[in-house]
């Protein structure tokens, strides 16, 4: 394996992305909250009718994206909401405070395989005979489940806050190292969920924080399926049906810089594809860090595109080749084959497992503007394909206009 390159600032900005959402999400219902203001009548339905439809919506989207431990937890939250306008008694209501963190606990404990396989359907089981356990609950109105000081409520009870913690806990557990917008979004729904059980006495607020429960929920999702889309999974630039999208609102000043790695096949041949990919890595970090004002996309395969979007050949040039010099300069530790794979568990043993050998890469990149002979930006790209060729024949490790 190979010790990749970690730019702590960047790191830790790309890594707050997904929380930006969900944060901004319960953060304007907090905020809503606390105006106190109530809907106009001709809105007071979506009072009831709003956590209906964010948490059936986001229950939907996450059968349909076939993620499983956000569909149990939409599930979950969509009976419990259900099962609170229903029964309104505190019996329930602590019920509902221990069995929703605790399907959500249980969730985050198995492994993701998704929300439609056969074993799956348990869950769905699970729920509903949970939905008959609350029924019999309000029916009989048993006072043990509120009297004892452990179930003692309001707010939530000592023992659902424990409950909702450790959910809480292990939902952001899932979401180390990678932050993506799923976990994080189930985290966030987690959190809302409390805050909902906390203000179960205001009709208003509980309502308020379920739709937003199911609200950041739909955004991870949509999040997600667009990342999915959009950006390229193994180095996380944006990939090249996002480049084409930029293609289309350029302007008249632009630089396109095409970049490849040198002997790349001979890296995969000789160290094998794992290697190989770390290569990618590295220089996909180096390329996401390119100055003025250049945007890196993962083209395909080895190679990379860097646009300029307004900028002249000389200021692109420039910034191309102050990358290419860190890339060409950064030495890479190649470690044995124990190295464990997860990033975390890698990061802890760095330093401790023996270096194989240190390795180099270069890359050679060619960059070209609009011209009279080149003036669609898809020309522009043919034209920096010729200026990389050229840099290739002439010894690589180079760049070239």
């Amino acid at each position: 394996m190979i010790d990749a390159p970690i730019d702590a600032p960047i790191h830790a900005l790309r890594a707050a992305r997904p929380l930006r959402v969900p944060g901004g999400i319960l953060a304007a219902a907090a905020f809503l909250v606390w105006l106190g203001h109530s809907l106009p009548p001709s809105l007071a339905g979506l009072k009831s009718a709003g956590p209906y439809f964010a948490l059936t919506a986001a229950a939907a989207l996450a059968w349909g994206f076939n993620r499983g431990r956000a569909f149990i937890l939409a599930a979950s939250l969509l009976g419990g909401y259900t099962a609170w306008q229903f029964w309104h008694h505190k019996a329930v209501y602590t019920a509902l405070v221990l069995l929703v963190p605790l399907n959500v606990l249980a969730a985050m404990l198995y492994a993701e395989r998704g929300a439609r396989y056969r074993a799956a359907y348990a869950w769905l089981a699970l729920i509903a005979a949970e939905m008959f356990v609350l029924m019999w609950v309000a029916a009989a109105q048993n006072r043990w489940l509120y009297e004892p000081w452990f179930l003692r409520s309001p707010p939530t009870p000592l023992l659902g806050r424990l409950a909702c913690a450790a959910a809480f806990a292990a939902a952001v557990w899932r979401t180390w190292p990678d932050f993506k917008p799923i976990p994080v979004g189930n985290a966030a729904a987690v959190a809302a969920f409390f805050l909902a059980a906390e203000w179960a006495a205001s009709p208003g607020a509980y309502a308020l924080f379920m739709s937003a429960s199911g609200v950041v929920m739909i955004a991870a999702l949509v999040q997600e399926s667009h990342q999915l889309a959009f950006r390229d999974p193994l180095t996380g630039l944006p990939g090249r049906r996002a480049l084409d999208e930029r293609l289309r609102s350029l302007g008249e000043r632009y630089a396109v810089g095409m970049v490849d790695v040198d002997h790349f096949k001979q890296f995969n041949d000789t160290h094998g594809h794992d290697v190989g990919d770390q290569v990618l890595r590295l220089v996909g970090g180096r390329l996401e860090q390119v100055g003025g004002g250049g945007v890196a996309y993962r083209y395909g395969g080895e190679e990379f595109c860097v646009l300029f979007p307004d900028a002249d050949i000389g200021e692109a040039e420039a910034a191309l080749e102050a990358i290419r010099a860190s890339i060409e300069t950064y030495k890479m530790a190649v470690r044995g084959a124990d190295r464990p794979k997860q990033a975390e568990e890698g990061a802890k043993r760095r330093g401790a497992a023996p270096v194989d050998k240190v390795l180099s890469v270069t890359v050679s990149i060619g960059v070209a503007v609009p011209s009279t002979k080149h003036r669609a930006p898809r020309e522009v790209i043919m034209a920096a394909d010729e200026a990389l060729y050229r840099a290739k024949k002439a010894g690589r490790n180079r760049v070239s206009r």
